[in-house]
C-alpha cells in the first residue's frame, strides 16, 4: 500500500465553507469509489479560526485543504481514477507520494469516521534548506528533532510524511508534510501548546528548546504552517 498527499486549492469565487463541505460530501465518497483504501481530509475552515496566529506562509496562495489518500498503488495508470476524483472537486492540486512515520499515534482522541477529530491538526509544509543535503536534513529531523517535538508540546498525534516524489509535472519542490494534533485550547494559548500551563519556566524552556531545534533544519521563511480540522473519512 502507498500513501499520497494532495494539496487542494478551491476556486477563489467558491465559498470556503461550501468547498469544505464538497470535499467531505462529494470528494471522499468519490475517492472511495475510485479504490482508495483510506482517506483523511485536513480542512482550513472556520473551526480553526482561533488558531490564525499559528499560521506561517511561504506559498503565495496556501492550499485550502489536504487529502491524504492510501491506495494499493500510486503508479500513474493505476491511480488515474483517484486523480480524476480530485480534479473534479478542486480548481487546482498538487500530489506527492510520501512515506509515513507515526512518531505519536493518536490513542488519546481517536477519530470517528466522517466526524471532526477533537482539537485541531497543524499541517506544516517543509522545504529543505540548500545548506543541508537530503541525508543531513533527514538525520537532523528524524534523529534529533523528533524527540524535541514530542517532549516540548501538547501534541497527541505526530505524523511525519517524507516526499518520495511529486506526482505531477511542475509541482512545487517540497520535502515533507507534518501533521500534529493538539487540544483546542492550544489554538490561541501558547502555554497549552507548549505543555506548560501555569509554569513560566517550563514554557520558556520548551519554547527555547523547540526554536533552537527547528532552526537546525528549517529556514523559517520557507515553511508553511496551516491550522486545519481533521476528518478521517474512512
Amino acid at each position: 500500500m502507498e500513501k499520497i498527499i494532495y494539496l487542494l486549492w478551491r476556486d477563489p469565487q467558491q465559498d470556503r465553507a461550501a468547498h469544505a463541505a464538497q470535499l467531505r460530501e462529494q470528494l471522499a465518497p468519490a475517492l472511495q469509489r475510485a479504490g482508495a483504501r483510506s482517506v483523511r481530509l485536513n480542512l482550513d475552515d472556520a473551526d480553526v479560526g482561533a488558531a490564525a496566529g499559528l499560521r506561517q506562509k511561504a506559498f503565495n496562495v496556501q492550499p485550502d485543504a489536504f487529502a491524504q489518500v492510501w491506495v494499493d498503488s500510486a503508479i500513474g495508470f493505476l491511480r488515474q481514477d483517484i486523480d480524476a476524483a480530485i480534479r473534479a472537486n478542486v480548481a487546482s492540486y498538487a500530489g506527492y507520494l510520501v512515506t509515513e512515520s507515526a512518531a505519536i499515534v493518536n490513542r488519546a482522541h481517536p477519530p470517528t469516521p466522517g466526524l471532526r477529530t477533537y482539537g485541531f491538526a497543524q499541517m506544516a509544509i517543509l522545504r529543505r534548506p540548500a545548506r543541508l543535503s537530503h541525508a543531513q536534513w533527514l538525520d537532523v529531523w528524524h534523529n534529533t528533532h523528533t524527540i524535541v517535538g514530542i517532549e516540548t508540546q501538547s501534541n497527541f498525534e505526530y505524523i511525519q510524511n517524507v516526499v518520495v516524489q511529486p506526482l505531477r509535472d511542475r509541482a512545487p519542490a517540497l520535502e515533507a508534510f507534518v501533521e500534529e494534533c493538539f487540544p483546542p485550547e492550544a489554538m490561541n494559548d501558547p502555554y497549552v501548546f507548549f505543555d506548560a500551563v501555569g509554569d513560566e519556566a517550563k514554557f520558556k524552556r520548551n519554547l527555547d528548546r523547540m526554536m533552537e531545534s527547528v532552526h537546525r533544519f528549517i529556514d523559517m521563511d520557507s515553511i508553511d504552517v496551516l491550522p486545519t480540522s481533521q476528518y478521517q473519512m474512512f
